[in-house]
């Protein structure tokens, strides 16, 4: 089943189990999935799926540590909440045992030899890793193998 698909099976359910919060986040990344069809004019792959519902995770990263910066532990957690809902329709992140295995892979498959070829590398892994692993994460592994 489609991402959506399963956004739309657990929204009913939701909804008969009047799980408030849940119904809330489920609606949310419903339409933030739309909105991008909208603005691509076409329907999403289940790549594109998971990159809009990454970019809601990372509204909430940073929502929770603006909240938490203002002394608003209220909607701090209400955001780690939606945080938690989210995550739950992701794949499992890898290890950093994972990226960097599969940094090394790329490396010995684009003959890298150091820092100049970092872009070389970091395009390879990031079509691997594809949502699984933080960028900024990811780039510094990669910065720190080829140095």
């Amino acid at each position: 089943m489609s991402l959506i698909g399963r956004l739309y099976e657990d929204l009913k359910i939701s909804l008969k189990k009047g799980e408030k919060e849940r119904l809330s986040t489920i609606r949310l990344l419903i339409n933030a999935i739309k909105q991008e069809e909208i603005v691509l004019k076409r329907e999403i792959t289940e790549d594109e799926e998971i990159n809009v519902l990454n970019r809601a995770l990372k509204q909430r990263n940073e929502a929770i540590s603006e909240y938490k910066r203002v002394n608003r532990e209220d909607l701090a957690k209400k955001e780690e909440t939606e945080k938690k809902i989210i995550e739950s329709y992701l794949p499992s992140p890898l290890s950093e045992d994972e990226i960097k295995e599969c940094i090394k892979a790329v490396i010995k498959e684009t003959n890298a030899e150091g820092i100049k070829d970092f872009g070389k590398v970091m395009k390879g892994v990031i079509t691997r890793v594809k949502g699984r692993a933080d960028g900024k994460f990811v780039q510094m592994l990669v910065r720190e193998m080829l140095s």
